[in-house]
């Protein structure tokens, strides 16, 4: 079994306005096989704790630490995350012209695995994961979500994590701008990725259709840089009616908070 250990972390960031800092002592464990969703207003800091877990230059760590099976990530490079076992789907996935699809995923699974796949197995992977997702084969040849939707870019960073085979997977509200059809195509990968490895799910999202699909064993609600509120799946639906208004600061409210 793996662990990922997020302990007292404090995080900061740059701002015209000066230095801001938006994890206050964020404390969380997932273990493998388990699937976290964290929800909460925009602006609270969910998107900053991911990011800053995959190694983002923007967010600079003040104190605390990030655990992976007892190894420190913040000592870690970007790339170094990836390969101790720490997947990252973004929010907004960026495009990478000129690099084609399958050079850069063939590249990402040699550096992960110490070692290249031998290119028979590999192409027969990639075949069948793109199939299971629903993807045109021609996607293989094209750049790196370059010209793609919003939908082609999030089955082609599930397309990323069914091939790495992390052992934790850190999902930045994968299901923004999709479709219900993409929503369940997208949401069918993760599932098939988590039972075919075993892998921790650490899945921030703001609403709670995407888990219907995808069935978090734990829920928490993240406002003003920290976990305030943890229960089980039925938390998401308290949230859905009440909202997250008891959870912020004393003066605030989840409209301030979007700024």
């Amino acid at each position: 079994m793996s662990t990922l250990e997020i302990k007292d972390l404090h995080v900061s960031v740059e701002t015209k306005e000066g230095r801001k800092q938006i994890l206050k002592g964020a404390t969380l464990t997932v273990n493998s096989g388990e699937t976290h969703a964290i929800m909460g207003p925009n602006g609270s800091g969910k998107s900053t704790l991911a990011y800053t877990l995959a190694g983002h230059p923007k967010y600079e760590v003040d104190s605390g630490q990030a655990l992976l099976d007892g190894q420190d990530l913040l000592k870690m490079t970007p790339d170094e995350r990836a390969k101790a076992g720490l997947f990252l789907a973004m929010q907004y996935p960026v495009e990478v012209p000129g690099v084609s699809m399958t050079n850069f995923l063939r590249t990402a699974k040699t550096e992960v695995d110490g070692k290249a796949p031998a290119i028979r197995q590999w192409t027969k992977d990639l075949n069948d994961a793109m199939k299971r997702l629903r993807m045109d084969p021609k996607f293989a040849r094209r750049s790196v979500n370059e010209g793609f939707s919003g939908g082609e870019k999030k089955r082609a960073e599930v397309l990323q994590l069914e091939l790495l085979k992390p052992k934790f997977a850190v999902l930045d509200e994968t299901d923004s701008g999709l479709d219900v059809d993409a929503l369940r195509i997208v949401s069918e990968g993760v599932n098939r990725a988590k039972e075919n490895t075993g892998m921790g799910v650490l899945m921030v999202t703001h609403y709670t259709r995407i888990l219907k699909y995808i069935k978090p064993d734990i829920v928490h609600v993240f406002a003003d840089g920290r976990f305030v509120k943890t229960g089980g799946p039925e938390l998401a639906d308290t949230l859905e009616e009440t909202g997250y208004d008891q959870y912020l600061p004393e003066g605030a409210d989840s409209e301030s908070a979007l700024a």
